[in-house]
């Protein structure tokens, strides 16, 4: 095997790590998916690959990541949440990054009802609070693994045309 064919190998290991880390979100999903693709078209010369595929895949890239920070605030805010509740949403989101698999599958929850209480909101609504930010880190979830899903295809597509 030649080292060439070895880049595309390693560029498939990061997609599909990359796909695994936009539903488990310990791994930075996202930008995983978009280094491998840009490692399978450095390893082709850009030859199948330009530049302006390679942009329109940054700016998903960037959409995706994006959409997974405020899917959690916004869930917040769907179910009436206080200001102090969507703040404590995007506190805890950012604060569970840095906890590892737990922090971040339940940090937009603790924020958002920590903020709700906060706010003087009861228990029981500051739960409904957390529930629906929650549900926004789900929504969110799905938006990065769809928009990655998109990424592929469209690699693929110039991939195919180039």
């Amino acid at each position: 095997m030649t080292l060439h064919w070895l880049w595309y190998v390693l560029a498939a290991l990061l997609v599909i790590v990359g796909i695994v880390g936009s539903v488990l979100p310990a791994l930075p999903g996202v930008p995983l998916v978009f280094i491998g693709l840009l490692l399978a078209a450095w390893a082709d010369d850009f030859q199948h690959v330009g530049a302006w595929t390679l942009i329109l895949l940054g700016a998903l890239a960037v959409l995706a990541i994006a959409i997974d920070f405020i899917a959690g605030v916004l869930g917040a805010k769907k179910v009436g949440a206080s200001r102090q509740a969507v703040i404590g949403a995007a506190l805890g989101t950012l604060v569970g990054i840095f906890l590892g698999l737990p922090g971040i599958v339940f940090g937009p929850f603790v924020g958002a009802l920590l903020g709700e209480l906060l706010a003087g909101g009861t228990w029981r609504k500051a739960g409904g609070v957390g529930v629906g930010a929650w549900l926004g880190f789900v929504v969110g979830s799905l938006a990065k693994l769809g928009l990655c899903g998109v990424m592929l295809g469209i690699f693929a597509f110039a991939f195919a045309l180039g």
